[in-house]
């Protein structure tokens, strides 16, 4: 009983380790290339990358705590913390989703955790800015926007996500 109340405790261990190291890795590549959107006074960047490989690889919990607070802390370090109260919650389940969906075996199955929390993001910036953010029909430029920044994060971070899976040690393997 020991035995196995010591390997639980690990294996959370590595996830919060996991759950740090992704997300300032969703910081760091939300922050290094930020093309700004002036019509919502937002940006498109390529944090999604990260938010993908993290939930594709190491699940749920770890996609969605870096979705959130990776993305999050870099709205407010760059500039737009009007974003991070939106960005926390938007990114958060889209790196939840991710994880949920993806079997962390299967690209197809990848392909479609993509899809599904992509449209979650879409859809989570365009209601946050044109509701509460009172942006508008403005709102609209930034679909075609954030599209594109799923379909990048999508065609890099599936590849790069099952590329790990295969190296990855099993001892560090995240069970689903």
């Amino acid at each position: 009983m020991e035995n196995q109340l010591e390997k639980q405790r690990q294996v959370r261990l590595i996830q919060v380790a996991y759950c740090g190291v992704m997300a300032a890795l969703v910081a760091i590549a939300t922050a290094l290339v930020q093309i700004p959107v002036p019509a919502t006074k937002g940006y498109l960047n390529f944090g999604d990358i990260m938010i993908f490989v993290s939930a594709l690889v190491f699940g749920p919990i770890v996609g969605g705590f870096a979705g959130s607070v990776g993305s999050s802390i870099s709205d407010v370090a760059t500039g737009y913390a009007y974003f991070a109260p939106y960005t926390f919650l938007i990114k958060g389940i889209e790196g939840t989703l991710a994880g949920l969906i993806s079997n962390r075996k299967n690209v197809r199955r990848d392909v479609i955790a993509v899809v599904f929390a992509g449209t979650e993001m879409v859809t989570g910036y365009f209601l946050a800015e044109f509701f509460p953010l009172q942006i508008g029909l403005a709102s609209l430029a930034e679909v075609p926007v954030n599209i594109v920044q799923i379909a990048v994060g999508g065609l890099i971070g599936i590849p790069l996500a099952s590329v790990i899976r295969r190296r990855l040690p099993q001892s560090w393997k995240m069970k689903k």
